[in-house]
């Protein structure tokens, strides 16, 4: 910076200054409201009901506002096609919290659990490098897959949480999925019924993670607006 006059010198430096603090801060929204990106498969894309009845949409609408709510869940998604999408995803939303459900269709379809395995940690992994805290969905498959299969399948999601410090929901559809009037005639997907219930499973250890993101919830939040 030689030869700078001394007004241009302490302009660079600061302008240096603010663009290093910038880049090291990463994104922020720019209202302040926390981001929570929801990574899913159908189950959390609403299939087979109307979009806004669905368990993300609830939570929208439950949150009135204090957060942002991304539902990047597409029906039949893999824990591959999620770990493909997901860096593109992480960049553009920049998220406070990621809801991380995945896994049900690899399970459905017999796919190795380590393979699951490795995709869940390459987006847990990319999550918390990016300082977003993620919360696992777990979900279970039809006993019909043998014992074996299912208690790897399932061990995983405990594994992933002991192994990064997660909160966990070990089951999302927790009295739904053996209640035939609140599941579909597929005996898969919940009924738009089911979802205040699977919205309520979720919650009770989303909110901790929305409080230490600054929310203040009321102690009635848990009724839906």
């Amino acid at each position: 910076m030689k030869g700078l006059p001394e007004v241009t010198w302490h302009w660079t430096l600061g302008w240096l200054l603010a663009l290093t603090l910038a880049l090291g801060a990463g994104p922020v929204s720019s209202d302040g409201r926390p981001t929570l990106l929801v990574m899913g498969d159908s189950l959390s894309a609403a299939y087979g009901i109307e979009a806004d009845r669905g368990w993300v949409s609830l939570l929208q609408a439950r949150l009135d506002g204090k957060a942002r709510v991304i539902n990047a869940s597409i029906s039949g998604e893999t824990s591959s096609g999620g770990a493909s999408r997901f860096p593109g995803l992480l960049g553009q939303h920049a998220p406070d919290i990621v809801l991380l459900e995945l896994g049900g269709n690899d399970g459905l379809r017999g796919l190795p659990p380590g393979q699951f395995e490795a995709n869940m940690r390459r987006m847990i992994e990319a999550s918390q490098a990016a300082g977003a805290e993620v919360l696992l969905l777990g979900i279970d498959i039809p006993p019909n897959y043998g014992r074996a299969y299912r208690d790897a399948f399932t061990g995983v999601y405990r594994r992933l949480a002991d192994d990064f410090e997660l909160p966990l929901v070990p089951f999302l559809l927790e009295g739904v999925a053996l209640d035939a009037n609140l599941m579909q005639d597929d005996g898969i997907h919940p009924t738009a019924a089911a979802q205040p219930m699977i919205l309520d499973t979720v919650w009770s250890e989303l909110a901790p993670l929305l409080e230490e993101n600054g929310l203040a919830l009321a102690s009635g939040s848990q009724e839906d607006h």
